[in-house]
C-alpha cells in the first residue's frame, strides 16, 4: 500500500492480512491449532505476564482470528478489536469488563429480542441490572441514569424495525454522565454507519449477520474506540485497579487506548471462554471482502421492495427509514447516507394470523431466525424471535402481532417482489 489512507473496499480486502510467512499463501490460512510453541522460557513467561504480545492458546488468541480483528478495527476506525463466538458472547464480555454486582446500565427498548432477553434475565445472574429507555425519547434516557449506571447501550439500526438511532445525541448524554456509549452496529455495518464518528466508545457486532454475509458461520466482535477515559472516575476497577491475576498490573495505565479490548480478552475471554473457531474466522474474513458490494445491493433491493409493499392493498404500513416521509428518514440520511440497510418490517391488515400465513407461503424467501444473508429471509417476530416478550414489550420493540420482518437479500429484485406478491395473495 501507499502512504495514502486506503479506501473502505481496499481495507475490506487487505487490512490485517499478509501472505503467510511460512508458505506464501495469499489467503489467510485457517490456523487449526490449540496451542503454540514458545521461543524459550522467557518468551513464555513474558506472554503470560502480558509483557509481550503473541499466541499462547486458541481460547485467547489465534492467528486467523487476529486478522479478522485487525480488519474489523480498521473498517470501524477503532484502536483494537476482539472476535468471539457470537454477538451475545461479545455483549457478555463487554459488560463483564465494566460491571460489578449491583451495577446498572441503560438500554433502549428498540433492540433485538435476544438482547432484551439477555439483558433482562440472564444478566441478573451476574447481578447486573438493565434500566430501559426509549431511543426516540432522549429525556427517558437521561431519566434512567443513576450513580450506579456504567454504560448506555443502543443499536445504530434497530432490529426488527430498522429504525435509525440518533447516536450523536445519545453520545452527548453518555459523555455528560461520564459513561461509555456502546453501539450495536450489526444491521448497518461500518459500510453504512460509523458510530465512532458520532461519539460512540465501543462497537459490537454479530459477525454472523452482514459482516460474514453468507449464513455459514457464527461470530461476534468487540471494537474498542480508544476514546474513553476509564481512569477518570474510578468507577471501572477491572480496568484501573491492580489486577491480582496479573501481579498488580493496571490495564488502562499499561495499555492506554487499547485497554478495553485487552481487558475483554485477558479477563473475560480467558476465564469465560467463548472463543471463536478458526474456521469461522476464516469464513467471516472471506465474506467481508465483498461487504460493500453486498451492502449496496441489499440497500437497493430493500428500497425497491419497501416502495412496492407500501402500495399493496393488504399492507397497512411499511416501516423503512429509507422511504421519504418516514419519521427517521432524515436520521437515515445523516447516519447512513449510503442506504438505510436491508432490514425492515411491515404490517398486514389481517394481523397475527395473516402474518403467520404470509411467512409460511413464501418460496424464494427462507423462513428462519437470522438476518444479513445473501438470501432473502422472512420471519414473524411475535411468534418467534420476540415471543418471550410481553404484549407491551412487543409493541415497544416494534414487533407487534401484525409485524413481518424482512431481511432483503441480493437476488434479482423482480424475483423477490414476485415471491412476496404470491405469498400475500
Amino acid at each position: 500500500m501507499t502512504d495514502k489512507t486506503p479506501g473502505f473496499d481496499t481495507l475490506a480486502i487487505h487490512a490485517g492480512a499478509q501472505p503467510d510467512p511460512a508458505t506464501g499463501a495469499r489467503a489467510t490460512p485457517i490456523y487449526q491449532t490449540t496451542a503454540y510453541v514458545f521461543e524459550d522460557v522467557k518468551h513464555a513467561a513474558d506472554l503470560f505476564a502480558l509483557r509481550a504480545f503473541g499466541n499462547i492458546y486458541t481460547r485467547i488468541m489465534n492467528p486467523t482470528q487476529a486478522v479478522l480483528e485487525s480488519k474489523v478495527a480498521a473498517l470501524e476506525g477503532g484502536t483494537a478489536a476482539l472476535a468471539v463466538a457470537s454477538g451475545h458472547a461479545a455483549q457478555m464480555l463487554i459488560f463483564h469488563a465494566m460491571m460489578q454486582p449491583g451495577d446498572e446500565f441503560v438500554a433502549v427498548r428498540q433492540l433485538y429480542g435476544g438482547s432484551i432477553n439477555q439483558f433482562a434475565h440472564s444478566f441478573k445472574s451476574f447481578g447486573w441490572h438493565v434500566v430501559w429507555a426509549d431511543a426516540d425519547n432522549l429525556a427517558s434516557i437521561e431519566k434512567a441514569l443513576s450513580p450506579k449506571t456504567k454504560a448506555i447501550f443502543i443499536e445504530s439500526i434497530a432490529n426488527p424495525g430498522g429504525l435509525i438511532t440518533d447516536i450523536a445525541a445519545i453520545a452527548k448524554i453518555a459523555q455528560k454522565a461520564g459513561v461509555p456509549l456502546i453501539v450495536d452496529n450489526t444491521l448497518a455495518t461500518p459500510y453504512l454507519c460509523k458510530p465512532f464518528d458520532h461519539g460512540a466508545n465501543i462497537i459490537v457486532h454479530s459477525l454472523t449477520k452482514f459482516m460474514g454475509g453468507h449464513g455459514n458461520s457464527m461470530g461476534g466482535v468487540i471494537v474498542d474506540g480508544g476514546n474513553f477515559d476509564w481512569s477518570r472516575s474510578g468507577r471501572y476497577p477491572l480496568l484501573t485497579e491492580p489486577n491480582d491475576s496479573y501481579h498488580g498490573l493496571k490495564l488502562h495505565e499499561t495499555f492506554g487506548n487499547i485497554a478495553f479490548a485487552i481487558a475483554c480478552r485477558v479477563l473475560g475471554l480467558r476465564d469465560l471462554g467463548p472463543a471463536i473457531a478458526p474456521l469461522n474466522s476464516f469464513l467471516i474474513l472471506t465474506g467481508m471482502e465483498t461487504l460493500s458490494l453486498r451492502m449496496r445491493k441489499h440497500c437497493d433491493n430493500a428500497l425497491a421492495v419497501a416502495k412496492w409493499l407500501s402500495t399493496h392493498p393488504q399492507v397497512s404500513w411499511v416501516n423503512y427509514a429509507g422511504l421519504p416521509g418516514h419519521k427517521h428518514h432524515e436520521l437515515a440520511k445523516r447516519y447512513c447516507p449510503k442506504g438505510a440497510g436491508s432490514i425492515f418490517t411491515f404490517g398486514l391488515k389481517g394481523g397475527y394470523e395473516a402474518g403467520v400465513k404470509a411467512v409460511s407461503s413464501t418460496k424464494l424467501f427462507s423462513h428462519l431466525a437470522n438476518l444479513g444473508d445473501t438470501r432473502s429471509l422472512i420471519i414473524h417476530p411475535a411468534s418467534t424471535t420476540h415471543s418471550q416478550l410481553s404484549p407491551d414489550q412487543l409493541k415497544q420493540a416494534g414487533a407487534g402481532p401484525d409485524v413481518v420482518r424482512l431481511s432483503i437479500g441480493i437476488e434479482d429484485v423482480e424475483d423477490i417482489i414476485a415471491d412476496l406478491d404470491q405469498a400475500l395473495s
